[in-house]
């Protein structure tokens, strides 16, 4: 690696979702750029989007090599063995068989009349209730985390405490290492005891699924059923739980582009891929991968053993892949963004995602006439010291 000293990163700390203004700079001048993130050894920050694709699809770059490493990460904890997200095929991919099938687009198709039905039970107790509402508490944590626990098998009633084991599990600065540990320990040993009631009585749910793929057919460790199923709980609310206010907000700070929406909602679908690709969902960089032999990328010669971590938002941006990239655009035709990651580790959920994203923007902007928020910015705060961007709050009211 270059001895010229690494940029620390993140760069600066954008508000709301405001994009790093960095990114531009560099993907003209610099795409490769090496940086110290807060934990772990110097690495290679790619920002173009051919060049993130390269590296999240291409298997000279290696995510398995990072349980050998000081991998950079924004987190004190580094990544952990029987992770799905640590691992290269073939075992990235045997894990991935064992649930494809609940994540494919037909088996989620079948359950959107499910997500309607929750949303609009939500919407009921809203509107009784009358304005104002915690988009965040009122829908969005309640929509993904519902359907989450039904598909998987996990009790609703416990959703305060593994949201909150989730919180530590996404933590950069919110929780203390030694609260991380203890977090992810009570979150381990809840899942433990789900698996043993799951040996005792079998159900018709996805934890049932791998724990017989587990006993009768030898097809996962034990390590690996309970760092998938964790994985997935966690994997499987949060992100969508940020990004049903994420939305709403950039829409509402966007209003010709809700106006737009609310003469059409025809759009919804193309609108949800045009936000998943201009909203900065994470806080700091992709998960690292390592060079497992000489690379060239953007211009630079990426030596073996060497961490690139991609930038998926600053890609999302790239003048070069979608023009006039920084203009919201719901009627914009170029659906490839890769706010879902690319390759082999494209994100198992994005079919139920998009779903949950369809239907909840869907249900809001036909149900609440009127929408937006009811205290301005001051009714709404930000997530801070976690790994995901969002509100923790959020204020609306509407045209009761």
């Amino acid at each position: 690696m270059t001895t010229a000293e690494p940029r620390t990163y993140p760069f600066s700390h954008p508000e709301r979702l405001d994009m790093e203004p960095m990114f531009a700079d560099l993907r003209a001048n610099e795409p490769l750029t090496r940086v110290r993130l807060p934990y772990g050894e110097p690495g290679w920050l790619a920002t173009r989007y051919e060049d993130v694709k390269v590296v999240l699809s291409d298997p000279r770059f290696s995510r398995a090599a990072s349980l050998e490493r000081d991998e950079p990460r924004m987190r004190p904890q580094p990544s952990q063995p029987g992770g799905i997200l640590s691992m290269d095929p073939p075992d990235h991919s045997r894990l991935r068989r064992l649930v494809t099938k609940a994540f494919t687009v037909r088996r989620i198709e079948q359950l959107r009349p499910r997500v309607q039905q929750i949303a609009d039970e939500l919407l009921d107790a809203m509107i009784a209730q009358g304005p104002p509402s915690d988009l965040v508490e009122d829908f969005a944590l309640p929509v993904p985390v519902t359907v989450i626990c039904e598909l998987l098998g996990v009790p609703y009633a416990d959703r305060a405490d593994f949201r909150y084991w989730s919180d530590a599990f996404l933590s950069t600065t919110k929780f203390t290492p030694a609260e991380v540990g203890e977090c992810t320990g009570k979150l381990r040993a809840y899942f433990e005891d789900l698996v043993a009631q799951r040996r005792r009585e079998p159900k018709d749910d996805l934890l049932s699924g791998l724990v017989a793929a587990r006993d009768n057919e030898d097809r996962l460790s034990e390590e690996e059923l309970l760092m998938l199923s964790l994985g997935l709980l966690v994997a499987g609310h949060e992100t969508t739980a940020s990004q049903i206010p994420n939305f709403v907000y950039t829409l509402l700070t966007h209003p010709d582009q809700l106006a737009l929406l609310r003469a059409d909602l025809r759009l919804v679908p193309k609108a949800v891929e045009e936000l998943m690709r201009y909203v900065p969902l994470g806080l700091g960089a992709g998960i690292a991968r390592y060079a497992t032999e000489d690379i060239e990328l953007g211009g630079v010669l990426v030596r073996a053993g060497e961490p690139v971590l991609p930038v998926l938002a600053s890609a999302n941006r790239d003048e070069s892949a979608f023009p006039d990239p920084d203009t919201l655009d719901l009627r914009r035709t170029d659906t490839s963004h890769i706010g879902f990651g690319h390759g082999v580790h494209h994100c198992l959920g994005a079919p139920l995602a998009r779903m949950e994203l369809q239907v909840t923007l869907d249900t809001l902007l036909r149900r609440l006439p009127g929408l937006r928020l009811a205290e301005g910015e001051a009714g709404v705060t930000w997530k801070e010291g976690l790994s995901t961007r969002g509100p923790e709050r959020m204020l609306i009211t509407w045209d009761a």
